[in-house]
């Protein structure tokens, strides 16, 4: 799992987009040589719960909205993300009168934007799951008419082809975001900047799939010699702490700011740190402790072997899922 961080800029409906700038400047204000190596694309559904039409018997007071946002991107081909509201019981919060769209995670991209992480440790109340893919349309289409009373598909956009560029320890992701659904318009402009260097959180859970596939096998973990290439010692995860984690994030974040601030494009919304950022890698790193305390090189095997057409890493792509359902929860 990489760390990466998300751009998004708006746009008039009737107004060009920042695509053709990002394009220029990425071939003309970095000083490496951008390598186009492919396209993507995303497809994101955002649905609202339908408020009560019933008075309530107390007080009355504004409801704080609940989210179900389905995610899919053409590069984790093997799950769609399926981001959901709490209930208030579970999260312990208070509604919050007048309460618009929450964006927690989501800030102006600006030079003076102070990296943090207090966004991430306070949780953001939604639930992320991955299911395979077909589930995920078949789990959308269920909400939509088998729930109607009591959820509304607010709409769909997507970036139906952009373009991925290599850019030195960065890979770059640039595409135009249309809304198809309830009418078709432009949205904007959204970039997602990838950190492709030396990472303890990539080694952690290159690790932890590693470790998986060796139970799966029978047999012990194999660690590639791309991740031996990391620079951090895999053997030994006792003295990795959560806050070193976290640690990791905010200063990859800096770095993606960094080279954000080279190309010089003005207005944009940024998701970088946002709520429960690392939560994944974090849960991975505590299985991998109670594996070298109990001195196994693998998990137990259940019982069962990895069948071909499961998922090898359900975790991929949760954090990058995150800061994009951050960025698309915008109002119709």
């Amino acid at each position: 799992m990489s760390i990466t961080g998300v751009f998004f800029i708006p746009a008039n409906p009737n107004a060009s987009t920042a695509l053709a700038t990002i394009t220029e400047r990425l071939h003309s204000a970095v000083a490496e040589e951008p390598i186009a190596i492919g396209r993507w694309a995303l497809e994101h559904k955002l649905m609202r719960d339908t408020p009560s039409c019933v008075p309530g018997s107390g007080p009355q007071r504004h409801a704080q909205p609940r989210y179900m946002q389905f995610l899919s991107l053409s590069y984790y081909p093997n799950h769609g993300f399926i981001y959901t509201s709490q209930t208030p019981e579970k999260t312990g919060q208070t509604p919050v009168p007048n309460a618009a769209t929450p964006q927690p995670g989501l800030t102006p991209a600006s030079g003076s934007a102070t990296p943090s992480n207090a966004a991430a440790a306070g949780g953001s109340g939604m639930v992320m799951t991955t299911v395979p893919l077909p589930s995920s349309g078949a789990l959308f289409k269920h909400f939509v008419y088998a729930c109607q009373p009591f959820w509304c598909h607010r709409h769909t956009v997507a970036v139906p082809g952009g373009m991925v560029y290599d850019v030195g320890d960065f890979r770059v992701r640039i595409g135009d975001v249309r809304q198809t659904q309830p009418a078709a318009r432009v949205r904007g402009t959204v970039v997602e900047i990838e950190y492709k260097g030396p990472s303890l959180v990539t080694s952690i859970s290159a690790q932890h799939v590693q470790s998986k596939r060796g139970a799966n096998l029978g047999g012990p973990t194999d660690v590639s010699d791309n991740d031996r290439d990391s620079g951090i010692d895999l053997e030994v995860f006792g003295g990795i702490e959560d806050a070193d984690i976290d640690a990791e994030y905010s200063a990859t974040a800096t770095l993606i700011r960094e080279f954000w601030a080279k190309l010089g494009i003005e207005g944009a919304r940024e998701a970088i740190l946002v709520p429960d950022v690392g939560r994944e890698v974090k849960e991975q790193l505590k299985k991998l402790k109670l594996q070298e305390k109990m001195g196994q090189t693998a998990p137990r095997n259940e019982g069962h072997a990895l069948q071909q057409d499961d998922d090898p890493d359900p975790d991929a792509g949760t954090d990058l899922a995150r800061q994009f359902m951050e960025i698309f929860r915008f109002n119709r």
